[in-house]
């Protein structure tokens, strides 16, 4: 098993195990995804399975400037600009629906405060209208809003039908709001979901079973970071909490889960589960998608052992639309530039060169 051994996602059969990782690029202007973002896309769409950026569910979940929502009939329609572009090119995409909790701020979010599992700021700074802006103590959700929410990621999907989407990947990692739940260093609640990490697991168990509800479970993945410290996350007992978590989804028949290994920063922080997907390979009994810097080489390798079905990648498709082309042939690969990551321009977006203009 390699690569370019095809593989069964749910109810698709996909050409080959590259996956490009969701990558928030903050190219929609005003929330509205556009053309330009369906140019991008359409772009790489020979990898076995695109997964967009993370992608609002509501006005209070916006985490960014110009990143991407699915809650407004424009949105649903700007969408659908990139779904349309990418099936035209033989591809398949999921939508990233994403609640950005405590990693918000006022000026992002007209003026309200952001909501999380508990009234903790998140540790970092946010770029905002008014600037760069520390992280502010969040507004402790009521048992009510919570179920609100648990709605807005079943609206989310139901949009994201709507949108043309093949399915959808629920955002549970990197510190954001359902990360913010399950992990005890940002959940100290004391009701129904807190303290136990079965309470602390009740969250996003409710939103997984709503939004399968909608798509049916093989239409719908999760991202999960059990090592990640970004925005000032921890766990008590990571390994515990996680193997919980993953356990308690495998009777809901997910698309996959997508889980990620740690990076440079989550290992100079503090002590973290490193490897991190071999373990849920044990654990998990569908389809599992890694992430964690892979070359051709090292994803090869992972796959060979069995101890994934699929890798993602981010930066190389950002620098390579034709990634699995390049893969196949072994070819030099694009270089990314990381001043272009963020912005609303085409410039290091949809300008990177194929292989045969390369050539």
């Amino acid at each position: 098993m390699n690569l370019f051994t095809p593989v069964q996602l749910g109810s698709y059969t996909l050409p080959n195990r590259i996956v490009m990782a969701p990558m928030t690029r903050l190219r929609a202007i005003d929330n509205i995804p556009n053309a330009l973002m369906a140019e991008y896309y359409a772009q790489r769409a020979s990898a076995g399975l695109i997964v967009t950026e993370c992608t609002a569910i509501s006005p209070l979940s916006l985490g960014y400037i110009n990143c991407p929502g699915i809650y407004t009939d424009a949105q649903i329609d700007g969408w659908r600009l990139v779904t349309d572009a990418v099936h035209e090119q033989g591809g398949r995409i999921f939508v990233q629906l994403w609640h950005s909790g405590r990693v918000a701020h006022p000026a992002l979010l007209g003026g309200e405060l952001p909501v999380a599992p508990s009234a903790i700021a998140g540790v970092g700074s946010l770029h905002t209208p008014i600037g760069k802006v520390a992280l502010e103590t969040p507004h402790a959700l009521e048992i009510t809003e919570i179920g609100e929410i648990v709605e807005q990621f079943r609206q989310g999907a139901v949009n994201a039908l709507a949108a043309g989407f093949d399915g959808v990947e629920l955002h549970g990692a990197f510190g954001y709001l359902i990360d913010q739940f399950i992990q005890d260093g940002s959940n100290q609640r004391t009701d129904e979901y807190g303290g136990s990490v079965e309470n602390r697991s009740r969250f996003v168990l409710e939103v997984v079973e709503a939004v399968s509800g909608v798509l049916g479970g093989g239409r719908v993945g999760i991202k999960l970071s059990p090592s990640n410290t970004f925005y000032g996350m921890s766990d008590s007992n990571p390994k515990e909490t996680f193997t919980y978590v993953v356990k308690a989804l495998n009777p809901f028949d997910l698309a996959y889960v997508h889980m990620m290994e740690p990076n440079e920063v989550d290992l100079s922080t503090r002590e973290v589960m490193n490897p991190v997907t071999p373990h849920f390979r044990q654990i998990f009994q569908g389809t599992l998608i890694t992430n964690g810097g892979y070359d051709h080489e090292t994803a090869d390798n992972i796959l060979s052992k069995n101890d994934a079905d699929l890798v993602s990648f981010g930066k190389l498709f950002i620098a390579n639309p034709d990634l699995p082309q390049r893969f196949k042939l072994n070819a030099e690969l694009n270089t990314p530039d990381p001043r272009t990551f963020y912005g609303a321009e085409a410039t290091g977006y949809t300008d990177y060169p194929f292989l045969v203009e390369s050539k």
